[in-house]
């Protein structure tokens, strides 16, 4: 199965969060029929993160302490024992915590002083979409994404494709 570029579902949460974004987009892959929450398809995701994604974080975790923005982590930092049913809205998930949680769309968020980003992924019938939507705060937040932007639209698909559904 091979992701592909989307648009943000109109029928999800996320969907509402568009106005204003600096950026955002969205991957979708066909899956097969399941019963798991979306927040389960999530943590299958960043399950099996790609080692050159680790990488890339632990790059952006050293350079950016430089102009005071927090590690973050690794993308797959999630505690693999604790099932997704055990998850609330205001818990950590890796590198986000939980801001809307349903069976169908979970939207996880990481803010700090320069953006906001959000991330939502979203069950359909036969279908996974990771819309990202990010709002800047501040020159150095464009900046950021000056430098994320591009990476970002390599590694959604790259994840998503090593996903194991």
């Amino acid at each position: 199965m091979i992701p592909t570029i989307s648009t943000v579902p109109p029928d999800s949460v996320i969907y509402q969060r568009l106005h204003g974004a600096s950026f955002y987009d969205c991957h979708a892959m066909d899956i097969p029929p399941t019963d798991k929450s979306a927040l389960a398809l999530y943590l299958q995701v960043v399950a099996d993160t790609p080692g050159w994604v680790n990488a890339l974080m632990a790059l952006r975790n050293r350079t950016v302490r430089l102009v005071g923005l927090k590690n973050l982590g690794h993308l797959g930092d999630v505690d693999a024992r604790k099932p997704a049913g055990d998850y609330r809205v205001g818990d950590r998930v890796g590198i986000f915590s939980i801001i809307h949680l349903a069976d169908e769309e979970v939207i996880l968020t990481d803010i700090d002083h320069h953006l906001k980003v959000e991330l939502s992924v979203r069950k359909h019938p036969h279908k996974v979409s990771i819309s990202t939507v990010v709002h800047t705060r501040n020159l150095l937040g464009r900046c950021y994404m000056l430098v994320v932007k591009p990476l970002h639209r390599r590694i959604v698909p790259a994840t998503l494709r090593r996903a194991k559904f």
